[in-house]
Parts: C-alpha cells; structure tokens; sequence
C-alpha cells in the first residue's frame, strides 16, 4: 500500500467570498441595515438556514467565508476594529478562541432559551445552531464490525498501525482531539496522539478518508456521521462499500460537535445581529435544517433532525461543555507529535 503523503500545514484556506442577499420589497440599499457575516459553515447550509431573513427583517446580509481557524485568528487580529458583526463557525473551538479574546457579546436569553442546553456554552457568549457527531467509518470487507476498537483511543495500539485513517489538517479532526483533551487531560491525549502518529494514514479530507476506506486503501477511518450519510443519498457515488460505527457509551469516539454562532462585542448593530442568531436557533431554521441536504443535527429544544439519521439521544456522546475546547494547545500537541 502506498503511504498517501501527510498534509503538514493547517485546514485547507477556501477564496474569500463575499455575497449579499436581496432585500426585500422596494427598500433602498440606504435605507437598511447590511450585517456582514464571517461564515466558516458549509454555505449552503447557512444560507438554506437563513432563507427568509432578509425578506423578513429587511436586514441584508454580506458574507465572508473561510474556514474555522483563519476567521478566528482573523476576527482576534482584527480585535475591536473587525468588521464582522456575526461569526459563524463549522466547529466550537474557533468561536471559542473568540470569546477567549473577549470579542463576543452575550447572546440573548431568549435565543439561548431555543437551543438545547448542552449545545451551548457555560459563558453564555455564543451559541450552537448545528451537530454533528463523530463517527468511525469502515470497510466490513477489510474489517467486520465485530472487530472493530471498542474505544477510539484504542486505535493508538500498535495493533492499528497502518490501518487507520484521519484528516489531521481538518478542522474537523482537530475538534475531535479537543474534545480527547477536554476528557481525558493532556497527557492521555498526548500519548493517543503519539500512537496515532504512527498508526495513521493521513488524507487531506474527510471525503478522501471515506474514498480510501471505500477503496480498501484503509480499513477504517475517523470521521464526522454527515459524510457518508450524504454521500449514502447520492447513492453510495464515493462510499457505497463503506458503513459507519458508532461508539457510544459515552467514549470520546462519540462526541457531538457544535457549530456557534456569536454576536461581535464591537458590531455596531448588535440588536440586528441578535436577530439573525436568533433565527438560525428559532424553530423555523432548525426545521429547515432537518429538511436539508445537509444531514447535520438540529439542536433546538424539541427540534428533530432528519429521519435518516439516529437521534442524538441515541449515540451516548459524552458531556463535554462546546465552550472548554482548547484548539491552541490541541494545535501544540498535534506539532509536537508531527501530526501538523
């Protein structure tokens, strides 16, 4: 098997992309409010979100995106002069960085109120709007269910070594292993990620993990549940010969990862911001969510996700406050083992 070439740097930078959504009615671009939102989660998903607002509030929305790491670092070099107004991220730990730095204003009571407690953070600061959950995905012609880890920080067994597949430069990943360091403490990660180091094969993505397992190059890889669920309404184009497994009982392999939204300390027009936060939590935009391509989870008290997918009650994730996830010394550790 040829080894793929590791991907040394961080997430992969997508072009800056600015759009603006129309207003609504006969309203004059001067005569409305324009929030501009630095945006991380895959657009479609955010814009299906949020079909609707700008008809409905009059408020216009111009987009920044980019991935986790760069508009945080961005919003946090920026500091107070950052045009941002709303920041929106795929995972918790960049919107964490931001009100570590502290650039985000408290979210309304109100708009907290609409989404489940665990799926946001004690500070109160910011807020998730969408999950998604680790998974593990696998080849059951390479590898049946009955012997796959029970754990996934037993994939750091020399038992695994070649046999495992991870995205190290993702943001995805790098949420995974913060959520290790949150329950299990720097050294245990530490050594979780040294077997690792040996252990894995390294793909630029989560899609090329599922190709590759697919493909027999990997028997098993770690991943988010989303993937192969939409590759699954495609009709299996990229996994069709890949299953997920699911850790459960409470193990770090089972944790659920939020996507925040927050509010920026410095917008000027924080009352429209709190709008828009708001309605990406409010029942409307969660249903919206469930009725999307995108089959993450909902997170809204009482919301439900798609059918295809098990409820999250079901997947026995561990407790994990989405506000305590340390991507600085995540990003440190994975360096030092040279998985980065």
């Amino acid at each position: 098997m040829t080894r793929p070439r590791r991907v040394l740097t961080g997430l992969l930078t997508s072009a800056t992309v600015l759009v603006a959504l129309a207003a609504c009615g006969d309203s004059q671009a001067s005569d409305t409010e324009t929030l501009t939102v630095y945006s991380a989660q895959h657009e479609s998903l955010v814009r299906t979100m949020l079909e609707g607002f700008t008809d409905e509030t009059g408020i216009e929305l111009e987009f920044r995106d980019a991935n986790d790491s760069e508009l945080a670092n961005q919003i946090v070099q920026e500091g107070k002069a950052s045009p941002a107004d709303v920041f929106l991220t795929e995972n918790s730990p960049s919107i964490d960085v931001v009100d570590k730095a502290g650039l985000l204003a408290p979210i309304d009571p109100e708009t907290a109120e609409q989404v489940e407690e665990r799926y946001r953070p004690d500070s109160g600061n910011w807020t998730g709007f969408a999950a998604r959950s680790t998974a593990l995905i696998y080849n059951p012609a390479e590898i049946p269910e009955s012997e796959l880890p029970a754990s996934m920080l037993d994939l750091a067994d020399p038992a695994w070594e070649g046999r495992v597949a991870i995205a190290a430069g993702g943001a995805d990943f790098q949420a995974i292993v913060s959520a290790v360091l949150a329950l299990e403490g720097e050294d245990a990660t530490r050594e979780w990620l040294t077997g690792l180091e040996r252990n894995a094969e390294i793909y630029a993505s989560n899609t090329a993990i599922m190709k590759a397992v697919d493909e027999g190059e990997v028997p098993l890889g770690i991943t988010y549940h989303y993937y192969w669920f939409r590759d699954q309404a495609q009709e299996g184009l990229v996994g069709d010969d890949a299953e997920l497994h699911y850790f459960r009982n409470q193990d770090p392999g089972a944790f659920v990862s939020v996507s925040g939204a927050g509010v920026l300390a410095s917008s000027d027009q924080k009352d429209a911001a709190q709008r828009l936060v708001a309605w990406l939590t409010s029942p409307q935009a969660q249903e919206r969510l469930a009725e999307s391509t995108a089959l993450e989870y909902a997170v809204g008290v009482g919301a439900d996700s798609a059918e295809a997918l098990p409820p999250l009650a079901e997947l026995q994730a561990p407790e994990v406050d989405p506000g305590s996830l340390d991507a600085e010394l995540v990003t440190e550790l994975m360096q030092d083992v040279g998985l980065l």
